[in-house]
């Protein structure tokens, strides 16, 4: 009879953790509200540096994280023309600054900025459009560092954190 009692008390156990560890449940929030039976296309064009301090890469790092973003969180389809979305803008400021100072009065550290200007027409809903929306993104690296050093991690880490915005602000309606 004890090794009924400890059989009752010990399968019910062994059963829980099973299903547990055997069923996962996965979410993605990645906030995009769109209707695909109306919205299938987006057109997202090239964005130009117009900024007066300019270091090569950025465009292309932006311009791909751009496209990477919509690619990995919607299935609209991009396209070169027509879309039924279209993102459209230019990367307006670049710059520096000096963000802390030490006792001595020398700079500890800088702040790196980038800014970028965003025009934004939905096809399918134009109360949603927009004009000369402005994002801003910024990063922090100590003085002891040369900007050549940390330079492309930056400007990676600032486009991502401004493609995350314009994304928020084009796609993600909650």
């Amino acid at each position: 009879m004890d090794w009924i009692k400890r059989y009752v008390k010990t399968v019910p156990t062994v059963m829980m953790l099973v299903l547990i560890t055997a069923c996962s449940v996965s979410y993605k929030f990645n906030g995009a509200s769109i209707d695909y039976s109306k919205t299938k296309t987006i057109e997202i064009a090239t964005f130009p540096i117009r900024s007066s301090y300019v270091w090569g890469p950025m465009a292309s790092i932006f311009n791909n994280q751009l496209k990477d973003i919509y690619a990995n969180n919607t299935k609209l389809i991009q396209v070169k023309r027509n879309g039924d979305l279209k993102l459209s803008g230019e990367i307006i400021q670049y710059s520096q600054r000096n963000k802390s100072v030490t006792s001595e009065g020398r700079s500890a550290q800088t702040e790196l900025s980038m800014t970028v200007n965003v025009r934004f027409i939905n096809n399918k809903n134009h109360k949603e459009d927009f004009e000369e929306k402005r994002f801003t993104a910024t990063a922090t690296y100590e003085n002891t560092q040369s900007l050549n050093a940390v330079q492309e991690e930056l400007v990676t880490q600032m486009s991502k954190e401004l493609t995350e915005q314009i994304f928020n602000a084009t796609v993600a309606n909650w």
